[in-house]
């Protein structure tokens, strides 16, 4: 049996998620024998903390075998963790991992990584005093279409991509009222806009500047989101390709024609377009024609753990397995934290290109930070 690594959970609401995709088997469908009914091989859940009692025990009625805690060093002092995943609010995210780092853990870490200068140079110097790794839970390209456009590129189908376009497009009223931090404490660029924005960087490398312009939706102005929740930017890659990215939080959905998150990849041999929440990715094929893989009624009770779209098992999971084996065997792996904190210098930059008016180009920020 391939040796497994032991994961703690800090922050119960969207991280309770990952302790039920590491404990529970996946829901028993057609064509999944009951052995293979596990995610993940390599790591186990050992342990959740949160402050609030209630996610505690809703935490523990999902998964009642496992250490809980409201103490955050109590749990870092255990012994049978090896990584801790980090789904806090985001403004906690540089504390809580230099405190990871600095107790001999690696860490995975929702996106986004970060959200201000300070903490991205407080967790760059943290991981080179300390030597630890850290994965960004970067969730949209560990779902299923996303994850064969992917395959598709590396095969070489898609040839050179000239110009990637993505969205992330989502109604967010539930956000402010679930989280009401959202309104005052950060940036839409940071929260949604992170998805699109890492899959253009994923595909097209180094951005060397960007170019944003933003503004607020009646529903952000309703809850008094003080930053901007509708942008278009336009980005220039350090070889001359481009990119583009919109999000919009306070829209009225039309989920039957655009899903929330797509990316498209222009190549110079094909065209492929991925597509979440629905599984759907499409490709054209050398004789013109569109191939479709529609992967939705296969792999719902592994991706949504039920019957209906739901939460990010199946993408919790598939990083989590991704990165367990990493640590194990030595791999390479991404996006890694340089990876993460150059994502991070982007999206500042967005947000800066957002306020002035003007481009901004992405080095400065990346000397900021320290990263070389």
């Amino acid at each position: 049996m391939e040796k497994q690594l032991g994961v703690a959970v800090v922050g119960l609401h969207e991280g309770r998620t990952l302790l039920v995709a590491l404990n529970h088997p996946i829901p028993a469908v057609v064509g999944i024998a009951k052995e293979q009914r596990r995610r993940v091989s390599a790591a186990r859940a050992v342990a959740g903390c949160d402050l609030d009692p209630r996610k505690i025990e809703s935490a523990r009625a999902a998964c009642p075998d496992l250490f809980y805690t409201s103490n955050y060093e109590e749990l870092l002092r255990r012994s049978d963790v090896d990584i801790v995943a980090i789904y806090t609010p985001d403004a906690h995210h540089g504390r809580h991992i230099e405190m990871a780092m600095a107790a001999g853990k690696h860490v995975i870490c929702t996106k986004p990584l970060v959200n201000s200068v300070d903490d991205a140079r407080r967790i760059w110097q943290a991981a080179q005093k300390f030597g630890r790794k850290l994965l960004v839970g970067q969730s949209t390209r560990f779902f299923e279409s996303f994850r064969r456009q992917r395959s598709a590129f590396e095969r070489g189908e898609l040839g050179t991509i000239e110009l990637a376009d993505a969205h992330y497009v989502h109604r967010m009223d539930w956000f402010y009222e679930k989280s009401p931090w959202a309104a005052s404490e950060t940036d839409w660029v940071f929260l949604g806009l992170s998805h699109p924005i890492d899959l253009i960087r994923w595909y097209l490398g180094p951005i060397e500047r960007v170019q944003a312009v933003a503004s607020r939706s009646a529903v952000a102005r309703e809850y008094g989101c003080q930053a901007p929740d509708i942008y278009c930017v336009n980005l220039i890659a350090a070889d001359g390709r481009i990119g583009r990215v919109m999000g919009h939080y306070g829209l009225h959905e039309l989920p039957s024609a655009r899903n929330a998150i797509e990316l498209v990849l222009y190549g110079s041999q094909a065209t492929s377009m991925a597509q979440y929440h629905d599984m759907r990715y499409f490709q054209s094929a050398p004789d013109g024609t569109e191939m479709q893989h529609d992967m939705l009624y296969q792999q719902r009770a592994y991706y949504f753990n039920n019957e209906v779209h739901g939460m990010h098992y199946g993408e919790f999971a598939n990083y989590t397995q991704y990165f367990a084996e990493a640590l194990l065997h030595d791999r390479v792996y991404s996006p890694n934290l340089a990876e993460g904190l150059e994502t991070f210098a982007l999206m500042e930059a967005v947000r800066r290109s957002a306020v002035a008016g003007e481009p901004q180009a992405v080095r400065p920020l990346l000397d900021e930070i320290g990263l070389p």
